[in-house]
């Protein structure tokens, strides 16, 4: 299979290398990470971005959670170090709903991640890629290195924690986790547990990495350009972009038209072939098989006496976020959250566009925003 608009051939990874352009990163240095599952891993690392000031009693900062294939650079522009323009530079900003002239808004780069912050594309300790070596983490491991980095901010309490898809798990874990740092918690789009049907969707995405015949384990990273698992992460892509927008949408916008008299193609699936030919340029495989199944694993009930019980112990005040043409992570997903946190609000997007809606609403995702920092 190949990718019909590149023209050259993708790196073995997409990952930011050291050596590369730092942007606007900013790095943090935990150290030893000690993991759920026991394991220890050493020379942790962690790239995040800063707007705004933080006031003289620390209570402004915003802390933002991206999703799967989000870093850090949530507002401004593309260029050196940042292949693509801020994914939510919408809302963060001077006069924005997350006004940068009032608050300090922190976003990182997730553990395990490929924008920065230690992940398997990155160099351990010994000098070479970490690659397969690199162990299975959390979304609480990836919340735990978060509140190392709010600590070494000195951030005692966040203004308020939101996120979107993978972003809001983290977000709703750091309520559970560290009820008393979290002022107000904007969950978008995300459950309190991984379904079936969710996990379903994302089995065919890992294999399709794991079955390209240059996955080599894992340990690909040295490779040459042409050499890494292009076809199966873009395949994981294709799978997964599908989910992130609406039958109807897609339906409306392509029908079954085809995509030129010399090309064989549907335009739908030129559209797809697209999105991920820009993702293994920008992303790494091993990161999104390792994001991938900490979704997979994520069940703020585990150990907590069940769904119910856990929700019970945020104290934050909360507006849980659905989108109502979302089919990844359904509308009636995000309302269990409202209904089993104390006094939460349940709000609906209204888009044909799906999932991705939380990032491509801005004016409703800003007046949801504008309502959750409203003291």
């Amino acid at each position: 299979m190949s990718l019909p608009d590149s023209t050259d051939l993708p790196p073995a990874t997409g990952a930011w290398q050291a050596g590369d352009p730092p942007g606007r990163r900013q790095w943090f240095h935990p150290g030893v990470v000690r993991l759920e599952s026991g394991a220890e891993l050493p020379g942790v690392e962690v790239a995040f971005e800063t707007w705004g000031t933080l006031n003289a009693s620390r209570s402004n900062a915003v802390l933002v959670e991206h999703a799967l294939t989000g870093d850090s650079h949530a507002a401004g522009e593309s260029g050196p170090g940042h292949p693509s323009p801020g994914w939510w530079d919408g809302l963060i900003g001077p006069g924005k709903a997350l006004d940068t002239d009032q608050l300090f808004v922190v976003v990182s780069n997730v553990l395990g991640g490929c924008q920065g912050t230690t992940g398997p594309a990155s160099l351990a300790p010994d000098g070479q890629y970490w690659g397969s070596r690199f162990p299975e983490i959390t979304v609480r491991d990836q919340v735990a290195v978060e509140v190392a980095l709010a600590d070494h901010l000195g951030i005692e309490r966040w203004a308020a924690v939101l996120g979107g898809s993978m972003g809001g798990m983290r977000a709703l874990e750091w309520a559970i986790m560290e009820p008393e740092r979290v002022r107000a918690l904007m969950v978008l789009a995300s459950p309190a547990a991984s379904s079936a049907d969710q996990i379903a969707w994302a089995s065919p995405q890992i294999h399709a990495i794991l079955g390209d015949a240059n996955w080599q384990g894992g340990d690909y990273h040295a490779a040459g350009p042409g050499k890494g698992p292009h076809v199966g992460l873009g395949v994981a892509r294709r799978i997964a972009h599908a989910t992130y927008r609406s039958a109807e949408e897609l339906n409306e916008r392509f029908g079954r038209r085809p995509q030129g008299e010399d090309d064989p193609r549907f335009a739908v699936e030129s559209y797809l072939d697209h999105h991920a030919n820009k993702l293994v340029r920008r992303f790494d495989a091993a990161s999104y098989v390792l994001l991938t199944r900490s979704m997979n694993g994520h069940d703020v009930g585990r150990g907590r006496g069940g769904v119910r019980e856990a929700l019970q112990r945020v104290t934050a005040r909360t507006i849980a976020v659905g989108v109502d043409s979302d089919r990844l992570y359904p509308p009636e997903q995000v309302r269990e959250l409202a209904e089993h946190i104390p006094e939460a609000r349940y709000a609906e997007i209204a888009s044909p566009y799906g999932h991705d809606s939380f990032l491509i609403e801005t004016e409703q995702v800003a007046a949801l925003v504008k309502e959750l920092l409203a003291d």
